[in-house]
């Protein structure tokens, strides 16, 4: 389900994606450290699953920050083209997500949760949903 927030957040997930996807291609983290960073996504994207009561919105603020972030890859022509390298799964795209978004990031907590939040969308992305490993 889309919200019309998600143009909003697709407009400004496009800004930091140029920066994003450089920065993972080199290895390299982003050197601004201004923007969401990862421990900031992390908390609402945890408290989902923790809080069976309140969780929802958290749930909703983490998974529709997914959602743009994603919208912004297809408003670039980065995902859903014949070559793109990203196949996302046919459905519950946000919790699957949020749920690769986690793992991704506790995989090396200490170097990530002070990355910037759209390079680890763009790492969760590469490395759960790529072509090859959805094949």
């Amino acid at each position: 389900m889309r919200f019309p927030l998600i143009p909003v957040l697709s407009l400004s997930l496009a800004f930091g994606l140029a920066q994003s996807s450089a920065a993972l291609a080199d290895g390299h983290e982003s050197s601004t450290k201004t923007g969401y960073t990862v421990a900031a996504l992390l908390a609402p994207c945890q408290e989902a699953d923790n809080d069976a009561r309140d969780g929802k919105a958290a749930e909703v603020e983490c998974e529709q920050y997914m959602v743009g972030f994603v919208d912004a890859l297809e408003a670039a022509g980065m995902i859903g083209g014949a070559d793109s390298k990203i196949c996302l799964p046919e459905q519950n795209i946000p919790a699957e997500m949020r749920w690769a978004f986690i793992r991704w990031v506790y995989q090396d907590f200490t170097a990530r949760k002070q990355m910037m939040a759209s390079e680890a969308a763009m790492g969760t992305l590469t490395t759960f949903f790529a072509c090859e490993a959805a094949q």
